[in-house]
C-alpha cells in the first residue's frame, strides 16, 4: 500500500536545506550580494572540499551509534605530511596518492581493530590517534612546511591558479563546458528520481505526493543550474568538485543500496536485535573505521593541493568540522539515522556561515560563538523529534 506524504512531513523531512536557503539569504542580504558572486562560490566549495569528504566518512561512524573518530584533522595532516615530502623527493605524483591511500587504510584498519574486535571505546581510541599523529606530523617534516612539488598534482586535486576543468567550447564571455556539464547533472538526476519512484510505487513502498516531488525535481534542477551558471561566470567548474562529487554519490549510493549500508543503520538502531538477527556487528564497526581511514586520506589529498604546501599544523579542529556538519545535517546523536545527502547540507550550511561572517567582518570569537549554538540547536532539534516519536 502505497500513501503519500504530506506538505508538513515533507517539510520536516528537508527542514536543513530550508535552514539553509533562509542563511544563504541573510548573509546575501548582509554582504550586499557578494556572497553569489562567482568567485565567492567557486571558494565556498574548495575551501571546504575536506568537509564534504571527512563528512562522508564521520557518517558512517556515527549511523553505528552516535560514535565519531577524533583523530582525523590530525591523521588528514600526516598524510599530507608524507605525500608533500615524497613529492619533494622526486617520487612520482600518482604512485604518492597510492601511498597516502594506503596509508590512510592502514590507519583506519589499526583504529579500527581497537574498536570493534577489542572494544576500545572509539572516543578513547580515536583520542589516542589524535595526539600520537600529531605528534608524528611534526616528526616527518620536523617542524617545517613543505612545498608540493607537482604542478600536475595540483591541478588534478584543487590547488593553485588552473585546477578548473577546460572550457572545450572555448566560447568568449561564458563557460560552456560548465553549461553542458549542469544540463547533463540535472537530466541524470529527473531521471533516476522517476525511476526510483516508479520502482518505489510498483513495489508498494510509501512515495512522496506528485505535489511534493515535482517541487523536489524543479527546486534541485534550479539549485544546480544556478551553481553551474555562477561557476561559468569565472572559471569553470574546480577539480576539487569532481572528487567531491564521485564521493558523495558513491557513499550516497552505498548507504541507500547496499547490505552493509543497511547494516550500518541496525547497528544504530539497535545493536542487540542486530546481533540476535545473525549480523557480525564487529565487522559493521571495523568496516566503518577502516572507511573512515581511507576518505581521511582522500581528503588529506585533496587539502595539502588546495593550500599548495604540507604543514605540521595543518588538519586542526578538521574533526570538528565534520562531526558538526553530520549532525547540523541531521544525523541523530544516537545513531541509525542521517544521510550522505543530510552531512553535506550540513557541511554546506556550516560553509556558508563561515565565509558569510568573514566577509561581513564579524570578529573570529563570534564566529565560534555561532557555529557552537548552530550545532547545539541542531543536537536539541533531534533530540526533542525523538522524545516526541516515544
Amino acid at each position: 500500500m502505497g500513501s503519500s506524504f504530506s506538505i508538513g512531513q515533507i517539510v520536516k523531512k528537508y527542514s536543513m536545506v530550508i535552514a539553509l536557503v533562509i542563511i544563504i539569504g541573510i548573509f546575501t542580504i548582509g554582504t550586499d550580494g557578494n556572497l553569489l558572486r562567482p568567485q565567492n562560490i567557486n571558494n565556498l566549495l574548495s575551501q571546504n572540499a575536506y568537509v564534504f569528504v571527512l563528512a562522508t566518512g564521520m557518517l558512517m561512524c556515527i549511523l553505528t551509534g552516535g560514535n565519531i573518530d577524533l583523530s582525523v584533522g590530525s591523521v588528514v595532516c600526516f598524510i599530507g605530511c608524507v605525500g608533500a615530502l615524497l613529492m619533494s623527493k622526486g617520487v612520482n605524483m600518482w604512485l604518492t596518492v597510492i601511498i597516502m591511500l594506503l596509508i590512510g587504510v592502514a590507519i583506519g584498519v589499526w583504529q579500527a581493530f581497537w574498536v570493534a574486535y577489542i572494544k576500545v571505546p572509539p572516543f578513547i581510541a580515536t583520542l589516542a590517534g589524535m595526539y600520537a599523529f600529531r605528534g608524528l606530523s611534526n616528526v616527518v617534516l620536523n617542524g617545517q612546511a613543505v612545498a608540493v612539488a607537482s604542478d600536475t598534482y595540483l591541478k588534478v586535486f584543487g590547488g593553485g591558479a588552473d585546477c578548473y576543468i577546460p572550457d572545450f567550447f572555448k566560447v568568449e564571455g561564458t563557460n560552456l563546458t560548465c553549461i553542458f556539464i549542469g544540463l547533463v547533472a540535472v537530466v541524470l538526476f529527473i531521471v533516476n528520481e522517476f525511476r526510483s519512484r516508479i520502482s518505489a510505487k510498483s513495489k508498494g513502498y510509501e512515495t512522496a505526493s506528485t505535489a511534493g516531488f515535482l517541487a523536489k525535481l524543479v527546486i534541485i534542477s534550479a539549485v544546480i543550474l544556478f551553481l553551474t551558471y555562477k561557476l561559468a561566470g569565472y572559471k569553470g567548474f574546480p577539480t576539487a568538485l569532481i572528487w567531491i562529487i564521485i564521493v558523495v554519490l558513491a557513499y550516497h549510493y552505498f548507504t541507500t543500496k547496499t547490505t552493509m549500508g543497511r547494516y550500518l543503520y541496525a547497528v544504530g538502531g539497535n545493536e542487540k536485535a542486530t546481533q540476535l538477527s545473525g549480523i557480525n556487528t564487529k565487522k559493521v564497526y571495523f568496516f566503518a573505521y577502516a572507511n573512515m581511514g581511507f576518505l581521511t586520506a582522500v581528503a588529506s589529498v585533496l587539502t595539502i593541493a588546495r593550500y599548495t604546501n604540507a604543514q605540521p599544523t595543518y588538519g586542526q579542529l578538521f574533526e570538528m568540522d565534520a562531526i558538526g556538519a553530520c549532525f547540523i545535517g541531521g544525523a541523530s546523536a544516537y545513531g541509525g539515522t542521517g544521510s550522505v545527502f543530510g552531512a553535506i547540507v550540513g557541511a554546506l550550511l556550516m560553509g556558508v556561515i563561515n565565509q558569510g561572517m568573514v566577509m561581513m567582518g564579524v570578529n573570529v570569537n563570534y564566529q565560534s560563538v555561532v557555529k557552537g549554538l548552530v550545532l547545539l540547536v541542531a543536537v536539541i532539534f533531534d533530540v526533542v523529534s525523538k522524545r516526541e516519536k516515544k
